[in-house]
């Protein structure tokens, strides 16, 4: 999210959380041009969710003031000792894996005390925001031992197949790329369908 209008409208949809991008290769980094001021307004049941890419910890630390972070999702190769620091200063820590058919679940194990949420996505040569989708049946190998963010590449035809995950501790849905009109610019009729398919969905 980007821009003031479209933040509001998408906040009215009262989202959980509301994701922020300070990776600068990014087409949706929210850069330094940006006033704290577009999502300082948001009420408090939207945790403000600063997106960051093996940013230093003075970096994040700034963001989080700055912009009033709630949470902090780390994408790149961050070691659990910054997830740690992270975790320091008072926000969530949401850590995220690129996940493939040969992703080995051993690799969480240092980060179980140091974040709160995994973040399953897409493998891909970049880092989210693909909009490829990778195959679900993989996460069966996961133990569970903590609530996970589904992401990558989810769109409005898989409400179903994302509620029949009962069987995974899946505490949030990450939509992004397939709900965009372009970078940073969601669509907001689809966002809001989105959610009313998700909380209205009956077997």
């Amino acid at each position: 999210m980007r821009e003031r209008s479209n933040i509001d409208a998408i906040a009215a949809l009262q989202p959980d959380y509301m994701g922020f991008i300070f990776y600068r290769k990014s087409p949706r980094y929210i850069g330094e041009d940006y006033s704290p001021e577009i999502i300082h307004h948001l009420p408090d049941t939207i945790k403000k969710t600063g997106v960051f890419v093996n940013a230093s910890e003075q970096e994040i630390a700034d963001a989080v003031t700055r912009y009033e972070l709630n949470a902090v999702q780390l994408h790149g190769s961050e070691s659990f000792e910054l997830c740690l620091m992270v975790k320091q200063m008072g926000v969530e820590v949401i850590k995220a894996f690129q996940v493939d058919e040969e992703f080995d679940f051993s690799v969480l194990m240092p980060y179980t005390e140091v974040c709160d949420y995994y973040l399953f996505d897409t493998k891909t040569k970049g880092f989210g925001g693909s909009g490829h989708k990778f195959d679900w049946s993989v996460l069966n190998n996961y133990s569970n031992n903590k609530p996970i963010f589904l992401s990558g590449g989810i769109t409005q035809d898989d409400v179903a197949d994302v509620m029949n995950l009962k069987h995974l501790n899946i505490y949030a849905v990450d939509i992004n790329s397939r709900f965009e009109i372009e970078p940073a610019l969601k669509d907001v009729e689809k966002v809001d369908s989105f959610i009313k398919e998700l909380k209205n969905y009956k077997q």
